[in-house]
């Protein structure tokens, strides 16, 4: 069991009332090893439930929900912790309502709000995730020590480090990449993906 609720709560920060961070409980067909089917998209992974946290307070609020529903699922929660724009993502959702609907997708709109939440991050500030898994785990010291010589420099890059079920996620600000895959190039740099909340 991972959670990650205390440390990812010390990471949320909410400037005004339009931001939001983006929450998911998504339930994984490789999470289920019994062979049941997930009944999703395209059955790799079935959303339970989406949240849009406003506020300190209401991520609090939901915690237990979250943990509940987890277990009850099998299912692992996630957040991005580049924020959103409620005003930004509502235009993102018309868009994507337009474009299915001109393309007679007409089953497909009613999933247009989380995906235009879910793909468009409003973010000065961005954070990218750094997947490390248990093989690459005896490079984290090297890893940060890379980062944090490459441009830009005398930045610091490195925030925080959160546990995932088989090794970390490196929560890093924007550096350059190109320097970075020179180094490490079978490091996954992740840049608009959610970080692991809670797994049971």
């Amino acid at each position: 069991m991972v959670n990650n609720f205390t440390q990812i709560r010390r990471l949320l920060d909410f400037k005004s009332n339009d931001d939001f961070y983006f929450l998911q409980i998504l339930q994984r067909k490789k999470d289920h090893k019994d062979g049941q089917k997930v009944n999703g998209t395209n059955n790799n992974s079935r959303l339970i439930k989406a949240y849009y946290v406003k506020s300190i307070e209401q991520f609090d609020f939901i915690e237990k929900e979250v943990i509940q529903l987890c277990d009850l699922f099998n299912a692992r929660a996630g957040i991005n912790l580049n924020k959103r724009s409620f005003e930004k993502t509502a235009l993102q959702h018309l868009k994507l309502v337009t474009d299915n609907i001109i393309n007679r997708n007409y089953d497909k709109v009613y999933k247009t709000y989380s995906s235009a939440a879910g793909k468009f991050s409003h973010d000065n500030n961005k954070k990218w995730i750094i997947d490390i898994d248990k093989d690459e785990l005896h490079l984290v010291d090297e890893i940060i020590r890379i980062i944090e010589k490459i441009m830009p420099i005398g930045t610091p890059k490195i925030i925080t480090t959160i546990p995932s079920k088989s090794g970390v996620h490196l929560i890093t600000t924007a550096f350059n990449l190109q320097e970075f895959k020179i180094n490490f190039p079978s490091i996954d740099v992740q840049k608009n993906n959610p970080t692991n909340l809670y797994i049971p």
